[in-house]
Parts: C-alpha cells; sequence; structure tokens
C-alpha cells in the first residue's frame, strides 16, 4: 500500500498500481473481519470505497486527494498497529481522515432556485404559476432489462488457496447470486482414501452461468484467489432474449452428491456489499496459474523458510568460532616451521577460503534491504511538516541496499530523529523559500550505499544549513566550550552532537529539550558505526551514518603498537607507507606531516593517542598506514610493525568498559590472546590532545594481559 501510493503521488502510477493499492486495503479489511474488528473494518471499507472510485474513473487524482490518502493510510497502519498491540487509538484523528475521506464519496448538491426565476429569486408582479398534475394519464414507463449473458467456467483451486483458507463452495455461492447457475463437480483426479493428502483439492468445477451482469462482476468474484487457482472465463457469443419477467431467486447450487472425504462442507451463503462494477480485468489462465502447487505468487515466486532468529544467531556465533579455531591452526601450523608448499599449508588455506564462504553465506541470511525503513521515514516526514507548518518531499536512493537485520531494527530511531531534525530546524518555511528563490516544498534526500566494506546512509536536506555563529555561541552560553574557543567549521558544526546543546528557543513537540543529536550518536556507536555532518549555508546539511557491513566479522590489519597486538580495519586503510627522512617533516610545535605525492597529511602517533608512555620509534622507523577518517580527512597512523591481514572476529566491549575513545571492539587471535580493534577516526580524534584520553584503553590491556 505504501509502495502504490508513493508511485501514485509521483504521477507515474498505472490502473495496475491503483489496483494493487486497492487489493492491499481490501486485504486489510477482510482479515480484520475475520478477527471482528469494527473500527478498523470501518475504516478499512470508506478507504477502499475512495480508491474504488479511483480505479473506475469516476474520481479524479488530485495533489489534494494524494495528501488524503497519504493520511489514510497513517491511519490503517496506526489502526493495524492498535489491533495487534491490543490498545486504544484516539478518536480524534481517525474521525478527522475518515471525514476528508467521505467529502470525496458526496453527491452534488441539487441547485437551488426553479426555472421561473432562473436564479432562485420570486418572479416579478407576485406571479405565482399553477402547477397542473399529469401524471395521472402518463403510461407507466417500462423498465430496461439488461440483456442476459452466458458464461462458461472451469474452476480449479490450487493448494496455496486451500493453505490461505479460501473456502470453493463460498465461492460457487456468489456465482449463484449473479443468475442461474448450473454446476457440477469432476472427481477423475481423486486418489484412493489411503494416498489422499487431505491439505489437497482434488475436485474441479464446471459451470454455466445465466446472468444479466458483465464480465467484470463475475471475475471479481474470483479476485481474492488470483494465482491460487486455474480459472477460465468464456462467454458465449450473442446474448439471449431479454427476460419478460423479473427473474425468480437463484436456485440453490448443486453439489456432486459423491463429495469425497475432505471436501470442503458447505457454508451458510454470504452476500457482498454492492459496489459498482470495476474495470475489466485480465483473466487468470492455465499459464498463469501454473506456478506449481502451492505457488501463491505465480510461476517466479521464490520458496521461503521462516526460521526463528534465534537459531540464526547461533549460527552466526558458531561461525565466529569457527574463524578462531582457523586463525589457531594457523598460528599453530606458522609455529611448526615446515617448508613452503607442504600439503598442510594447501590444505589449510582451502579451509580459509570455505570458513569465508560459510561466513559469508551465513551473514547473507540475516541482511535485508533498507526499504522498509525508508518506507515508514516518509510518514515521519508527512507528519513532521504538519506539526511545523512546512511542506517537504522525500526522495530515496538505493532502497535496495542490504543490511543486517539487527542494524535496520536498530535504526529507526535516530534516522527517526535526525529527519524530524532536518525539516525542523535545517528546512526553512515556504515564504522565506520563496525570498531566496527557493521552491517552497522543501527536499529531504535519504540514501544508502555500499562502500569500502561499510554502508552509508545520508540524510541531505535543501535548507538554509548550519547558523555557526549561533552554534558556537549556545555552546559557549552554556560552557560547552571555553569562550575564546578558536573552532574549525568541523568543530562548530560537531557541537551539535553534545549532551544537553539544543538551537531551539521554545520546547515543542519535535525539538527543544536538548536530548537529541547526542542520543543519536550514542546509538549510531552502539552499533559500531559513526555519524558525521557536513553543512554548506544556504544550500542545506548532510548528515552521514557510517555503520561495518556486518555485525560479526570483519578483514582486519593486524598491527603492534609498543609490544601491544592490535587490529586496525582494513576498510579503513587506503596503503602502508615505510617513510623516510625526506618524507617527513616538522610544524608547529612537534606536529609532523607526511609528503605523499605534492600533498602533506598529519601523523598521528598511534602510542602517544592511547596514551602508551613507553619509548616510542622514531617517526622514520614507524610504519605508517594511511587511513580516510570523516573529520580530518586522510591521515597517516604510525605504529611498528605489520604482522598479518585476517578475518577478525567482533567482540564488544560496552558491557565490561563502556565506551572506550579510539577503540571499537576486541577480538580472539590464533594464540588465544585478546587484540583491541582501533577505531582510527577515534585515534586521529583524540591526536594526544588530552592527558588522560588513553587511562580506559591502558586499563582494559591491563585486564586482558592478565
Amino acid at each position: 500500500m505504501v509502495e502504490g501510493l508513493g508511485i501514485i503521488d509521483e504521477g507515474s502510477y498505472d490502473s495496475e498500481t491503483v489496483n494493487a493499492v486497492f487489493r492491499a486495503v481490501h486485504s486489510i479489511k477482510g482479515g480484520a473481519g475475520a478477527f471482528g474488528l469494527t473500527d478498523l473494518v470501518s475504516f478499512a471499507h470508506t478507504f477502499e470505497t475512495v480508491f474504488d472510485e479511483v480505479r473506475s474513473e469516476r474520481l479524479a487524482v488530485t495533489p489534494e486527494l494524494v495528501a488524503v490518502l497519504f493520511r489514510a493510510g497513517d491511519q490503517l497502519a496506526t489502526l493495524v498497529e492498535a489491533a495487534r498491540d491490543e490498545t486504544e487509538v484516539e478518536a480524534g484523528p481517525r474521525d478527522s481522515v475518515v471525514k476528508e475521506l467521505k467529502r470525496y464519496l458526496d453527491e452534488p448538491a441539487e441547485p437551488e432556485g426553479g426555472a421561473a426565476g432562473g436564479n432562485g429569486t420570486e418572479p416579478p408582479g407576485g406571479f405565482q404559476p399553477m402547477t397542473l398534475d399529469f401524471s395521472a394519464l402518463a403510461l407507466p414507463a417500462a423498465e430496461p432489462v439488461a440483456p442476459m449473458r452466458s458464461f462458461e467456467i472451469r474452476f480449479q483451486p490450487d493448494r496455496a488457496m486451500m493453505a490461505n483458507g479460501h473456502e470453493p463452495m463460498l465461492l460457487l455461492r456468489a456465482l449463484s447470486e449473479l443468475g442461474t447457475l448450473e454446476v457440477s463437480a469432476q472427481s477423475d483426479e481423486l486418489p484412493a482414501f489411503d494416498e489422499l493428502d487431505p491439505d489437497e483439492c482434488y475436485l474441479k468445477w464446471s459451470m454455466q452461468l445465466e446472468t444479466d451482469s458483465d464480465r467484470a462482476a463475475v471475475e471479481k468474484i474470483f479476485e481474492f484467489v488470483e494465482g491460487l487457482c486455474t480459472l477460465e472465463i468464456t462467454e458465449a457469443e450473442g446474448a439471449a432474449p431479454p427476460a419478460e419477467a423479473p427473474a425468480m431467486a437463484p436456485p440453490p447450487v448443486a453439489a456432486s452428491p459423491a463429495a469425497p472425504a475432505g471436501a470442503p462442507a458447505p457454508a451458510p451463503a454470504e452476500s457482498a456489499p454492492a459496489a459498482p462494477p470495476p474495470p475489466p480485468r485480465s483473466r487468470v489462465g492455465d499459464d498463469e496459474a501454473k506456478g506449481g502447487k502451492g505457488s501463491s505468487g505465480g510461476a517466479n515466486a521464490r520458496a521461503t523458510l521462516r526460521v526463528e532468529l534465534d537459531r540464526v544467531d547461533r549460527l552466526i556465533n558458531t561461525v565466529g568460532e569457527l574463524i578462531i579455531n582457523q586463525a589457531m591452526l594457523s598460528q599453530r601450523i606458522a609455529e611448526l616451521e615446515l617448508p613452503k608448499g607442504a600439503d598442510v599449508e594447501v590444505e589449510l588455506e582451502d579451509y580459509k577460503l570455505l570458513a569465508r564462504e560459510i561466513q559469508e553465506g551465513v551473514m547473507a541470511i540475516r541482511a535485508q534491504p533498507v526499504k522498509p525503513l525508508f518506507q515508514r521515514m516518509a510518514r515521519i516526514v508527512r507528519e513532521a511538516c504538519a506539526a511545523t507548518g512546512k511542506s517537504a518531499r522525500l526522495v530515496t536512493v538505493g532502497e535496495h541496499t542490504e543490511v543486517d537485520k539487527t542494524v535496520i531494527e536498530r535504526l529507526s530511531d535516530p534516522l527517526t530523529h535526525m529527519i524530524r531534525n532536518s525539516i525542523d530546524h535545517g528546512l526553512e518555511k515556504p515564504d522565506k523559500r520563496r525570498e531566496v528563490g527557493k521552491e517552497e516544498e522543501g527536499e529531504v534526500r535519504l540514501s544508502a550505499s555500499q562502500r569500502s566494506g561499510s554502508i552509508f546512509i545520508e540524510i541531505t536536506d535543501d535548507g538554509a544549513g548550519l547558523n555557526r555563529p549561533k552554534i558556537l555561541e549556545i555552546a559557549t552560553s552554556k560552557g560547552l566550550v571555553p569562550p575564546n574557543a578558536e573552532l574549525s567549521d568541523s568543530e562548530i558544526d560537531n557541537l551539535i552532537f553534545m549532551p544537553g546543546f539544543s538551537t531551539a528557543t521554545e520546547v515543542s513537540n519535535l525539538s527543544g529539550r536538548g536530548v537529541g543529536m547526542d542520543v543519536v550518536r550514542t546509538a549510531i556507536q552502539a552499533l559500531g558505526g559513526r555519524v558525521s555532518i557536513a553543512s554548506e549555508t544556504g544550500k542545506g546539511t548532510t548528515l552521514t551514518i557510517i555503520l561495518p557491513l556486518t555485525l560479526a566479522v570483519m578483514d582486519g590489519m593486524v598491527i603492534s603498537v609498543q609490544g601491544q597486538t592490535m587490529v586496525v580495519p582494513i576498510a579503513s586503510v587506503l596503503e602502508t607507507i615505510r617513510p623516510t627522512d625526506k618524507d617527513i617533516h616538522k610544524v608547529g610545535s612537534g606536529e609532523m606531516v607526511l609528503s605523499i605525492r605534492g600533498s602533506y597529511v598529519p601523523i598521528i602517533d598511534v602510542a602517544s593517542s592511547l596514551g602508551m608512555h613507553g619509548q616510542s620509534n622514531p617517526i622514520t622507523k614507524s610504519v605508517l598506514i594511511l587511513v580516510e577518517t570523516e573529520q580530518r580527512g586522510q591521515c597517516a597512523m604510525a605504529l611498528d610493525a605489520i604482522h598479518d591481514q585476517r578475518q577478525v572476529v567482533i567482540k564488544s566491549l560496552d558491557r565490561s568498559f563502556g565506551d572506550i575513545p579510539g577503540i571499537s571492539a576486541a577480538t580472539i587471535l590464533g594464540d588465544g590472546k585478546i587484540a583491541l580493534i582501533l577505531d582510527p577516526d577515534g585515534v586521529v580524534q583524540i591526536g594526544g590532545s588530552r592527558a588522560d584520553a588513553g587511562a580506559p584503553i591502558l586499563q582494559a590491556m591491563e585486564f586482558f594481559d592478565e
């Protein structure tokens, strides 16, 4: 439903899109009716009635109507959630949407005034015309009689139709209400009793229907079993002569006297509510219905298997242990100092490849596209616009990018807050946008992509951008930064992530309490990711979330810093460098930069950043790793040595140590020791600026050494 409404809003829809939304709403109504959810049934009925007018082309699709349909879709989702959670729904918003929907269903009012006056005024001179009644002399008009049509219908349910709870006898009874119906059941495919499958329907029905209804009314009877049956509807050429008298009540359905055991029992007739006939629909023929027994979506439907999430998690944990075991085997074989090309080393390489394939396959099981998450954000945009009096549209890119299911579940709240922030603080009011030459309707772009083994999610608005002087003034007044601090644009932008910071002057439903963006950053960091911000005055702001592709395994580079073995995520590494004296330059008060291909990048001493106070190697004797960071671009990290590149299993430290600057997680090496996984952005950000920055890291390393 949501996807179809989005296509209609874009204006690129066709009749099938409208029919798909209608069927979605009708299915919700049918399911709600089965469980006696009267409020949901009533609302869905009004909703689908408006859509029936649209698909019958009696109601034109306008921007105003689309806005009402979106609100109705949101309210329908709210009612479904309330029914699921057994909670009450506030009647005001629901009744308001119902009133708007019914406005499109009202008959046009009769014009006031008679023919004499022409404009509803009394004729001049006080003349009152006298009306003569000739109705007694008029002959009764003959009521038009619709021509009778004859249809031959062949109907055979598939296994999936029975599994979905559809009752063939109800379909046949509904057909009998259209006219005179003759039915014969064919049981030639009925197996012996001991071979009978109770979930299978072995019967076929051949029917002859005489009716004054059109083909569309006949096809509508089978609307809910499309793709779940083999159906042939053939209309006999030429119409039967008109009936001279009203048709008698249709006779009961002729059922086969030899009904097999397990066949569906007759049920009381259910009359469908009268509705205008829909436009002709394509027939469900043999080619479409032969998708195989149990097919619910046609020949191209893929078979799926539902598995409890706990089982998948256990499998992922087992794969992690498998990779640790593989690392330990590699370590033990390396200690044997076997000659190169030994058979055991060849077999070990095959084992590594197999472990990687298993790991990638298992992680793909948990991977899901971000499309459902992005679709939910469209409702957030509409609600935020209604609360702020602004107008905005949501544009989504990369909806089919796959992310770990756990990431998707935990991204909903941060994304919701960031989009609300973009509309509340980023976009200008319509009149202000007109003044600066922008369209009154703003744009919020939500995109997802995979780059360098990470997931990038960006929220971009075309608003006014960040007001840096105001941000710095508020941060100074709240004591978040020293009064005389000289900050770069990037550092000022990142002040919005500090606890207690808010630019709102008054508390509203969307903002003003100062508990927003710092919570967003904390939630993203809990997923092993990071968030950054970039803004251009007058053109807008972009918030970027960078997350690991998986939460279990990653490729890493094993390094050593002052005797401590650590791991750097390979996705952050651009290249490794062994510098010479002429490549290193000293600037300022002891700062070092690396000259590389005509440009200069800062050198960050990892040991100093992490608070290791032992004897460090000179920079020229160190190995440099060129990394890409969000805050400072390219930087060179100085360390002692690089040992290996391998897959490592990520083990979180949050529960034991909380958030450690510069460290994202830990892993278990092949020798059984624990190594910390560095966060290059965190290491660069610390940069040795705080004397106590490495205290939590040293505590963690001492704990693991013990």
